[in-house]
């Protein structure tokens, strides 16, 4: 027997515990005065209350109403509403004078039971919030009453070494008086039935039998009794001992003879109630247990300590199943039971009740429909099995399966075969194959440490590690395929064996049936089983929901549940399963959501369709599908707010219903979407109308010119005079070529000098005089005006007049929705369409297809029939149709059997290794496979330019006619090749190219653009992933490119972070000398490490580190820096220094006598013997813990990632 936890809390002392009979709630009172209200399922603290003053030590809810009561130090009783909407203190009960021990509501009459130290037993009436009893009698504190679970009784325990049954029979015939202060007639409503004595010090707890007229109590003497009423006398039974400490509580197991204790020894014990002795023993650490309280329905037991509470069940409630055709075999009460899930026959097949433990319920149940036998597991005696042929005539009495069946140990055991079944000792980590008669045939060894064994399919087995799952083949000892998962509890196959299930506490990983993942769900609680729908959707349940995900990971709720559930088959619209208490029953649910998705998936149209007509699918997220899988006109058909319905019909560019909904909601943010939506598709008519609706004059404008509508443009003049805005009338002037216009307004603000110059170079000699004369001025005065000539600047004249027209756009073909859906509305298709599956989906979209075509045909008739009075020669023209369908036959001959080549592109991906050669084919998916693999690139956004520019580079295009499309030209690198095999396309990047790309990097270095100069390093090593290497020679050039470029952007950066400190981090000194020194130890050419240990010694000179700036000095003069006397008279000068002072001011990270590579992210150095990971392209070498980041370098690879190199030269 185990003790499975289910929900744990911290907090402070928990002196009461309380079940809610329905909800999965539990209120705790603790001794810091709060009472929490938890949710144990989500494990979630739902709410608190904090009215009380001191240590609450009692809490009950109600068994019918929302209510909770609760009794504390502060001789108060309180009484809580605890619905969601309105959790507050309904009244508080005054009366007892000490410390309230207990609380409890009765289970059909309004009364509220109390004890308390006051030596009393109060009765409350919770309608008229009145005492109506005060029960006497005990000499000590009362430690705890309660109502009797039927009967009108009342069992107290208290410090006076006894249990008291109270009898209140007539206080349900007769209510007392219930004004204020009436308390003489209290006592003659109850009475004391017995006095239970036997316990030498304190009694605690006393409980009833929910069923048996027996009664558990616990005492501070460290003992538990038990006790026996009949109708005239009560007695002690036994007495459990085993306690070495106080006994806090102690009550009866709702299904089975046992009595759970717990006590400040910090145990929870079992004991058995017909042998009275311990059957187990559940120890923590540091707590003492104060309160033990059970479920009133399910399961579930709750346990209150120093620090906290627990909630725990004592077995597993999954009951043992396993499905066969029709029929599932599962096990209940210890009986293997056979249910037919289409006639519903349920009949017990055998007996295991002697299988370990009586209170252990077998763990698996494993069916061999060709022997007819099982293999039931139970857990107990460290995991053993049993393997039973079952009766083949059903009925009559039960076999025992120990009388034929044969045992052995081993935590797992399932069929692998029809005469072949697979055990696992978990201890010794053994796999034992063993055949009917239980003897060993083989012995293997599982490869990883294993937890359980699952069928895997005939002689295989999945293997469940803690990190992963393992198809093992028995036969061959081989792993055949592994998955990584948490610790897999179940595994549930389709019917068809393609695909799997494997289920983990809070996760599902759907794979096919050689573990190739297809999608991870994710739970945040517990899942407790699933099976799969006949369409190939999983069917999941957890605590409190039934769910579904589609193959490729798309999930969502079906159903609501109040208890869980163990799923064993779904068929159609009826979920088969077992509850709890291991009982067949089925769920009707409703699979349209998820149908309606996997039809979409599928593109199984038709259903779709089908679905739309004929089921109610409705709602927020169905919308949010169909949007994020690109289906947004499909949406418009749900959608009926207009808002929702604009943004669907702009999203799938349908402009109708854009423009209507537009119109409704009449917003200037909604036309101005709609206007951009229609210029992209050239509609300029509705781009006018929104222009229109939003007044954007401007706009409108541009767009009549675009158009060529000349008319319109003079009406917009005329708009922009009356609205009194000149530069919009001189606009629309220049638009539509109006030169008086453009002088008129001109004139009209008062710019004379231009209005006379545009008159003048139009030739308009006359307006230009009057012009003057309104200045004011003469010819004389313009002397001096140069002559700009005459204006040649002409509106262009308009060719064709689109103003009427629509622009043209590509048509990308009919959507199969775009027919079935238009404008939103679904048109009406004949029920012969509707085909359930895949292949019928084609079919129904033809059948679509073809009602368009007849609506089509059937105007044409009548377009027949109605030119039949005109006389015409059909004899001469059918004759001539004739003859064309004659030739066209001729030609259909002639080209029989023809089957197009194997195109120019495929060939070269075929004959190349190279990356750049299968960008130049415009296979980019292999070419982003072959860098990953041969260089660990992973980021390629930033090769999508050189990608492009390849591509482009490596074809032509030749137009041989205006009226023909453009015919597409590979070019080839090897013209002369003619053999298919070894045809390439042309080099776009080589060797000699990059060079140039060096050489202006190093004009960028010599000119100190720093970033500029990390960008075209950056460019280099882009350049040269796609270079095709021909020769080792090239390839051996190759290589020391990769490394110069490296070596010069790291030593960029690194000098690029140091003016960075410079400027963020001035203080920061140290850091700024390490990494002008580290730059002198990238490997630059000559010319360049002169400038960086040049720039290093003056730094080091400065911060007064003479012995540093003396060893570069050193270096610099090595290099013979011919020519630059200065730099030459610098070295020798700091050299002079250091020799004289060879002592450094600040201590810095620099051990020049160890060779070191430097990070390239954290730019600090990584001496010789030391752990590093390196880029797997440059070959950049980088700290362990950058291991699997994007290195900073190159910003394209996966640092430490495994890469194969460059192919073999070709």
């Amino acid at each position: 027997m185990n003790l499975l936890t289910k929900f744990e809390s911290k907090s402070n002392r928990v002196k009461g515990l309380a079940f809610h009979p329905r909800l999965p709630l539990l209120a705790a009172s603790l001794h810091n005065g709060s009472v929490q209200l938890w949710n144990y399922q989500m494990g979630t603290l739902v709410d608190r209350f904090d009215e009380h003053d001191g240590p609450v030590r009692g809490v009950a809810i109600h068994p019918s109403r929302p209510l909770l009561v609760t009794g504390g130090d502060d001789y108060k009783i309180k009484v809580w509403d605890i619905r969601p909407q309105g959790r507050r203190c309904l009244f508080t009960l005054h009366g007892h004078l000490d410390y309230v021990r207990t609380v409890q509501f009765h289970h059909e009459m309004p009364w509220i039971l109390s004890c308390s130290d006051d030596q009393t037993i109060r009765i409350w009436n919770s309608t008229s919030r009145n005492c109506i009893a005060i029960l006497t009698g005990h000499s000590h504190y009362i430690m705890s009453a309660q109502f009797h679970p039927k009967d009108d009784l009342i069992v107290s325990a208290a410090m006076d070494q006894t249990v008291r049954v109270w009898d209140i029979s007539g206080l349900r015939r007769n209510t007392p008086n219930t004004q204020p202060g009436s308390f003489d007639t209290f006592d003659t409503f109850s009475t004391v039935k017995y006095v239970l004595e036997g316990h030498d010090r304190g009694v605690n707890w006393a409980s009833f039998h929910p069923t048996l007229p027996l009664i558990v109590s616990s005492a501070d003497d460290r003992q538990i009794k038990l006790w026996r009423m009949s109708e005239t006398k009560a007695w002690e039974v036994d007495t459990c001992r085993g306690h070495f400490n106080n006994v806090s509580g102690a009550l009866f197991h709702p299904r089975h003879e046992l009595i759970l204790s717990v006590g400040e020894d910090k145990t929870i014990r079992v004991w058995d109630m017909g042998k009275r002795t311990a059957v187990q023993t559940f120890r923590r650490e540091h707590d003492r247990f104060w309160v033990l309280a059970c479920h009133p329905e399910l399961n579930l037991f709750a346990a209150g300590h120093d620090n906290g509470l627990i909630v725990f069940k004592l077995e597993r409630e999954r009951p043992a199943f396993t499905l066969h055709l029709d029929n599932l075999y599962y096990i209940r009460d210890k009986y293997v039971r056979q249910y037919d899930l289409n006639t519903g026959s349920d009949v017990g097949v055998l007996s295991v009740r002697k299988l370990g433990s009586q209170y252990v319920q077998p763990r698996t149940l494993s069916f061999n429909p060709a022997e007819r036998s099982v293999i039931a597991v139970s857990n107990s005696d460290n995991g053993i099995y049993e393997l039973v042929a079952l009766p083949k005539d059903v009925g009559g009495e039960l076999r025992d399966s120990t009388n034929d069946g044969k045992r052995g140990t081993g935590s797992s055991a399932i069929f692998v075969a029809r005469n072949r079944f697979a055990v696992l000792n978990k201890t010794s980590q053994v796999i034992e194959i063993r055949d009917l008669s239980n003897s060993i045939t083989k012995t293997i060894k599982p490869p990883v440490q294993t937890n359980d064994i699952f069928y895997g399919g005939t002689a295989s087995l999945l293997l469940s590690s803690p990190t992963a799952v393992l198809l093992y083949d028995i036969q061959q000892q081989k792993v055949l395929a592994e998955i990584a998962s948490p610790p897999v509890k179940y595994v549930v196959w389709s019917t068809d064996g393609m695909f799997v299930a494997l289920l983990s506490k809070h996760t599902i990983t759907i794979a096919n049936k050689v573990l190739g993942q297809s999608s991870l769900i994710h739970e945040t609680i517990r899942i407790k089983s699933g099976a799969w729908d006949d369409s190939g959707v999983f069917i999941y349940s957890t605590l409190n929901h039934i769910k579904y995900t589609l193959p490729q990971g798309d999930n969502g709720i079906i159903k609501t549940l109040d208890q869980p559930v163990y799923l064993t088959r779904v068929k159609g619209k009826t979920i088969h399963c077992l509850d709890r208490s291991a009982r067949p029953r089925t769920i009707s649910i409703d699979p349209t959501e998820y149908r309606f998705k996997l039809a979409l998936t599928r593109n199984n149209y038709d259903e779709v369709l089908h679905i739309i007509r004929t089921s109610n699918l409705v709602g927020q997220s169905i919308i949010v599908y169909l949007q994020k899988k690109g289906f947004p006109e499909i949406a418009l058909h749900f959608v009926q707010d207009k808002t929702t319905r604009f943004d669907l019909a702009i999203e799938c560019g349908n402009l109708d219903v854009a423009l209507e909904t537009a119109r409704a909601i009449d917003r200037p943010e909604c036309w101005n979407r709609l206007a951009q939506q229609a210029l992209k598709q050239g509609n300029h008519k509705v781009v006018e109308k929104a222009y229109q609706q939003t007044k954007s004059f401007d706009h409108l404008s541009f767009l009549y010119l675009v158009t060529g509508s000349t008319d319109k443009l003079m009406r917009m003049q005329k708009i922009a005079e009356s609205r009194g805005d000149p530069m919009s009338r001189f606009h629309n002037a220049i638009y539509a070529g109006d030169v008086e216009g453009r002088i008129a307004i001109l004139r009209d603000v008062g710019l004379h000098p231009l209005a006379y110059l545009t008159a003048k170079t139009n030739e308009l000699t006359d307006l230009a005089q009057e012009i003057l004369e309104e200045a004011g001025l003469t010819e004389l005065d313009m002397e001096d005006v140069p002559n700009f000539g005459t204006s040649t600047l002409k509106t262009p004249p308009v060719v064709t007049a689109t103003s009427q027209l629509v622009w043209p756009l590509l048509s990308l073909g009919e959507n199969y929705f775009e027919k079935a859906l238009l404008n939103g509305h679904l048109e009406e298709v004949g029920e012969e369409t509707y085909v359930n599956g895949i292949d019928g989906a084609k079919a129904g979209a033809k059948v679509g297809a073809d009602d368009w075509m007849n609506e089509d045909n059937g105007d044409e008739e009548e377009d027949v029939e109605d030119a039949a009075g005109w006389d015409l020669d059909t004899e001469e023209i059918e004759a001539q149709a004739d003859v064309g369908e004659e030739v066209a036959e001729g030609v259909e001959e002639a080209g029989a059997g023809a089957a197009p080549g194997v195109s120019e592109s495929e060939v070269w991906v075929r004959n190349s290794p190279f990356a750049a050669d299968h960008v130049a084919a415009g296979s980019f998916e292999s070419a982003m496979q072959l860098l990953n693999r041969q260089h660990g690139i992973v980021a390629f956004e930033s090769l999508k330019p050189l990608f492009i520019s390849i591509y482009r580079a490596s074809h032509a295009y030749l137009s041989p006619h205006a009226s023909l499309p453009p015919l597409q030209l590979h070019i080839r690198r090897n013209i002369e090749e003619s053999s298919a095999t070894r045809v390439l396309p042309v080099v776009v990047h080589s060797i000699t190219s990059v060079k140039a790309q060096f050489r202006e990097a190093y004009r960028l270095l010599q000119a100190k653009k720093l970033p500029d100069t990390a960008e075209a390093f950056r460019s280099i090593l882009e350049a040269l992933l796609f270079v095709v290497i021909t020769t080792d020679d090239e390839a051996k050039e190759w290589r020391s490119l990769v490394t110069l470029a490296k070596e010069y952007l790291l030593g960029v950066l690194i000098e690029l972070e140091r003016l960075r400190v410079i400027e963020k981090e001035p203080e920061n000194v140290r850091r700024m000398l390490e990494l002008a020194i580290y730059f002198t130890h990238c490997k630059l050419q000559p010319q360049h490490l002169k400038i960086s240990l040049n720039l290093a010694m003056t730094v080091s000179t400065k911060a007064n580190n003479h012995a540093t700036a003396a060893k570069l000095a050193r270096r610099l003069i090595d290099l013979q820096p011919d020519g630059n006397n200065c730099c030459r008279l610098q070295a020798r000068r700091a050299l002079a220094a250091g020799e004289r002072n060879p002592r450094n001011a600040l201590e810095i990270s620099y051990d020049e006598f160890t060779e070191f590579e430097l990070c390239g992210a954290s730019f600090t150095p990584i001496y010789k013997g030391s752990p590093s990971v390196q880029c797997p392209y440059t070959g950049a070498f980088f700290l362990p813990e950058y291991k699997g980041k994007l290195d900073p370098l190159t910003r394209l690879t996966e640092i430490g990632a495994p890469s194969s190199g460059m192919p073999a030269p070709r």
